[in-house]
């Protein structure tokens, strides 16, 4: 089965969806189906129908936990946020990927360095804090079935961020270099296969010279010029 991806949407970061999707079709060798995660869609649908958050960093802050809903609760899906540049296939994922997990994510244990990131928005500090970031769901599971809109429109933000919804023997752990977080972790010797600027990407100003900046314009580049 094709892996369905489904990439977090924002109107202030159309530039990072753009990139993020094409830096995946670039490197796929069978390329994935990609979808946007698009707030005012779902909640056309009837499918997101909580209040506006106006201290949510992104419009995908909550929707991301409806992927496996749209997926159909079959096969394996895939959310990632769209400040993400990726270096090497997905299909890297799939293959790390244990069976029997309900989903599988990079298990961050970490303090951010700032209190702001992004466009001024605050840096919250919490538990599992960027695990949802990128998240392989296994969309069949028992538990990832119970994740319905309904869950999703009423749980509380920590109960899902926090996988409050699953057994810990039931999160499976990607290799860090899927979710490398640019400013809170070290430059690596070797580039990494996800590159993740969660405190804000050259897409911001004040922001363009980051860690792998330039790999993200390249990208880009490489986009406007019809390449990917």
């Amino acid at each position: 089965m094709t892996l369905r991806v489904w990439i977090g949407w924002d109107p202030r970061e159309e530039a990072a969806y753009q990139v993020c999707r094409a830096s995946i079709l670039r490197h796929a060798v069978s390329p994935p189906a990609i979808h946007p995660l698009r707030q005012a869609a779902l909640r056309e649908a009837g499918l997101y129908t909580r209040p506006a958050d106006p201290g949510a960093a992104t419009e995908f802050s909550l929707t991301r936990f409806l992927v496996p809903w749209l997926a159909g609760h079959r096969g394996l899906a895939l959310f990632v946020d769209c400040d993400f540049l990726f270096t090497a296939d997905i299909a890297g994922l799939v293959a790390a990927a244990e069976p029997g997990r309900a989903v599988h994510v990079v298990q961050h244990d970490y303090v951010p360095r700032r209190a702001v990131k992004m466009d001024g928005k605050p840096q919250a500090a919490y538990p599992r804090k960027n695990w949802s970031s990128l998240m392989l769901f296994d969309a069949a599971h028992p538990k990832v079935r119970a994740l319905t809109p309904d869950v999703v429109n009423t749980a509380a933000p920590a109960h899902l961020h926090r996988f409050g919804w699953l057994d810990d023997a039931e999160i499976g752990a990607l290799p860090r270099t899927w979710n490398h977080l640019v400013g809170d972790y070290p430059r690596p010797a070797a580039v990494p296969a996800g590159i993740h600027f969660t405190n804000g990407g050259p897409w911001f100003p004040g922001c363009e010279e980051v860690d792998y900046a330039d790999l993200w314009r390249s990208e880009r580049d490489r986009l406007q010029a019809g390449g990917s």
